[in-house]
């Protein structure tokens, strides 16, 4: 019985710190689709997260935080899609910029409510969890959004390979010239993707401050943007192999916690450092196969597109 409390709280753990870069990551996937290459996921990340835990304590709901996290992130996509969509500008500087405002934006937001507690999403959804056994604790902490970001890779998977909704926005990524003259608005559709892309950022990010730790701190999101980012890549734009990324990170996460309570006489901050380093070796193996990267990855990513062409 041990051994299974153990199991299961290590699964129930990667699960949970895997499931913001699931939402994130295949929000990017959804993105970089179309052709857009948005740079920006950190800061939406944690505009979401600051935004999300303001409404959630002010409202007193967190249905109503996870709504206003996921309208502040598609909001921030708004203005990097109308940037680079509508006024053309580069998509890798206008990402970096979105990232570093978002950062800053959200700390000035947040100021006020640094260290402020909540109960979180576990504890609004189990009044008593804290009361129930171990074993049954763990299942607990598999809340509505962990279950969301379980489903999202099938429902991706179905989305992009098995809808006509997919095939244009693969096509689109593709070739947008084509696509153009097949009939299709290429704006319009880059733009629902930049938009969802936005809102499931959003959502990863509100995830963070009101659920995995029900809290509001500057910088909390900690670069998992950027892992998101990366594990796109890793995955060579395919959904399986982003959501196998994303447990792989979640479970590196998992190992270092673990490693400290066990007492294992090495540094916290190399302890903290694992998942990333993991991410760059698995994405220096990866990006060994640059053919593998070149097919796979849509040809259109990061292109301009002019109407009129």
């Amino acid at each position: 019985m041990h051994e299974l409390g153990i199991a299961v709280a290590i699964v129930v753990a990667t699960l949970r710190a895997a499931t913001p870069l699931m939402l994130a990551g295949f929000g990017e996937l959804i993105t970089e689709r179309s052709g857009v290459l948005n740079l920006g996921v950190e800061g939406m990340m944690l505009v979401g997260a600051a935004f999300g835990f303001i409404g959630a304590v002010v409202s007193g709901s967190l249905l109503v935080g996870f709504i206003i996290a996921m309208i502040a992130g598609a909001a921030l996509a708004l203005v990097f899609g109308v940037l680079t969509l509508s006024l053309m500008a580069n998509q890798v500087a206008t990402g970096l910029a979105l990232t570093i405002f978002g950062v800053g934006f959200s700390a000035l937001v947040g100021v006020k409510w640094v260290g402020m507690p909540l109960a979180g999403l576990p504890g609004a959804i189990w009044p008593h969890l804290s009361t129930a056994p171990p074993l049954v604790q763990q299942m607990m902490l598999i809340d509505p959004i962990v279950v969301i970001a379980i489903l999202v890779p099938f429902a991706a998977h179905w989305f992009i390979y098995r809808t006509r909704g997919g095939l244009i926005l693969r096509a689109v990524g593709e070739s947008h010239d084509v696509a153009h003259a097949l009939g299709y608005s290429v704006l319009r559709i880059r733009y629902l993707a930049v938009l969802c892309g936005g809102a499931m950022s959003g959502l990863a990010g509100a995830y963070m401050s009101l659920s995995y730790s029900p809290m509001w701190a500057e910088n909390m999101v900690a670069g998992r943007g950027w892992i998101a980012l990366a594990l796109v890549v890793f995955s060579t734009w395919k959904p399986a192999w982003l959501a196998l990324g994303a447990l792989l990170f979640g479970l590196v996460t998992i190992a270092q916690f673990q490693a400290e309570g066990l007492g294992v006489a090495v540094s916290p901050n190399l302890l903290a450092m694992l998942p990333y380093l993991a991410t760059v070796i698995v994405l220096v193996l990866i990006s060994r196969d640059a053919t593998r990267l070149k097919l796979n990855a849509p040809a259109a990513l990061g292109r301009p597109f002019h109407a009129t062409a």
